[in-house]
């Protein structure tokens, strides 16, 4: 992620041309016009630019109609049909159209579509330079195949995503008192430029990568889908169980250190331990007996497999003749193994011919006992030929490192001064790859 803004160049104020006068658009243009920016809205619905010019809302939104009706009066907010008069003054024009789905559920981006080419027929002899924002939800990868190519023959455009997060019925709340303002793109000074139209808003703007911006507007709303689905599937259960679902998510919600909060909250390896498997399997158990369908819960113990898999896919693709595995707890600074996803990797390994040996500072046969020691040696009866005491014997012998869990600090520095390749598991920032997927549009 690039540096947080804390301070934006260029002027306070900027011109701004708002496409597509819909829900997002309409927010868009009347908030930025209210906190001090020149909007133009642009629309190819006759009515809706009338209603801008009329100082009126197009549609029902709390708060939207006055300050539509203020900054229509202020003079600094209007609407037009024509692309090039909408383009003449502006500095960054804001595409808030919509992506349907299609009937395969892929993006529907004809309007999209429609409106950069729009854009770039009237800029390709423009001398100022302008900064086309997508705000509307795409996939990733979007902007580079597709927006970007449109504009080709416009050397003074460039390109920036720049995610909504408005919800209907409180939208105008969600843009002048933002809890997410991100800005991806190629280009740091179009990014600034962007970011500057909300620094008024006194939220440091998240700038980052161009695909990272697209992809966090999914990110969110999947999110979202997968509480409330999360909170109704524990709703369902509880009042079967005669237990009050409110009470209990209400309840939940209070822990912010680990249920409302970051925690867990990052790309890393497979879960196990004592706790989660067991308890997600006695969820779906006696869901299951009272003929109650959870199946998101249900859906969480194969999606872990399915990451485990991947992980599995991984390391034998990597061809390495020596693999040196870097952690065999379910997690760092533990030493239970019990469901450890790294014992899961290791089991398989094995069984696919591969010659391996593992480094873990908290795992000694010597000490660990009970159901702890039995699941370890059940799945791999000769665990003590495989261990490494020392993680510089492991670097010296191996040709690949498969991290699972983060190293401590000297753990990291030696596994640099190593030179060999990594497959980093844990997200432990060892080792950084990232091969875009090719998506057909």
């Amino acid at each position: 992620m690039m540096k947080l803004m804390r301070e934006t160049s260029g002027p306070p104020f900027s011109t701004a041309a708002v496409f597509g006068l819909g829900y997002v658009g309409s927010v868009t243009a009347a908030c930025l016009a209210s906190i001090g920016h020149r909007v133009i809205g642009i629309d190819s619905d006759a009515h809706k630019v009338e209603c801008l010019n009329a100082g009126k809302a197009p549609f029902f939104e709390p708060g939207l109609e006055e300050i539509i009706r203020d900054s229509a009066a202020a003079g600094r907010l209007s609407a037009t049909l024509n692309t090039e008069e909408a383009l003449a003054d502006a500095d960054v024009a804001l595409i808030c159209v919509g992506t349907p789905s299609e009937r395969n559920g892929n993006l529907g981006l004809d309007q999209l579509r429609r409106v950069c080419q729009g854009i770039a027929e009237v800029t390709r002899s423009r001398e100022k330079p302008l900064v086309v924002a997508i705000r509307s939800t795409v996939f990733p990868g979007t902007c580079d195949d597709v927006v970007i190519p449109i504009f080709a023959k416009c050397p003074k455009i460039t390109v920036v995503s720049n995610p909504e997060f408005l919800r209907e019925g409180v939208a105008v709340d969600d843009f002048l008192f933002p809890s997410l303002v991100v800005v991806g793109g190629h280009d740091a000074d179009a990014v600034a430029r962007v970011a500057g139209l909300y620094s008024s808003l006194h939220t440091e703007a998240c700038l980052v990568t161009l695909r990272t911006a697209e992809m966090i507007k999914y990110a969110c709303n999947a999110f979202h889908a997968v509480k409330i689905a999360f909170a109704n599937e524990i709703g369902a259960l509880s009042g079967q169980l005669g237990v009050d679902g409110q009470e209990v998510m209400t309840t939940l919600c209070r822990d912010v250190k680990l249920n409302a909060s970051k925690a867990y909250l990052r790309p890393g390896f497979a879960f196990g331990g004592s706790c989660l498997p067991k308890d997600l399997r006695a969820l779906s158990y006696r869901a299951n007996r009272l003929d109650v369908k959870i199946p998101l819960i249900d859906g969480a113990l194969p999606s872990n497999r399915e990451h485990l898999d991947r992980a599995i896919r991984a390391v034998l693709d990597s061809g390495g003749k020596r693999i040196g595995v870097i952690g065999l707890t379910f997690k760092e600074d533990t030493d239970d193994l019990r469901e450890s996803p790294v014992v899961g990797l290791v089991e398989h390994l094995i069984g696919k011919g591969i010659d391996l040996r593992i480094y873990d500072p908290h795992v000694n046969l010597d000490i660990i006992y009970g159901s702890n020691r039995n699941f370890l040696l059940n799945a791999i009866p000769h665990i003590s030929r495989l261990l490494e005491p020392k993680l510089g014997n492991l670097l010296g012998w191996a040709d690949q490192l498969v991290v699972t869990q983060k190293p401590n600090a000297e753990g990291m520095a030696g596994i640099s001064r190593s030179g060999l390749p990594v497959i980093d598991l844990a997200g432990a920032g060892v080792a950084a790859t990232a091969r875009p997927a090719t998506v057909s549009y």
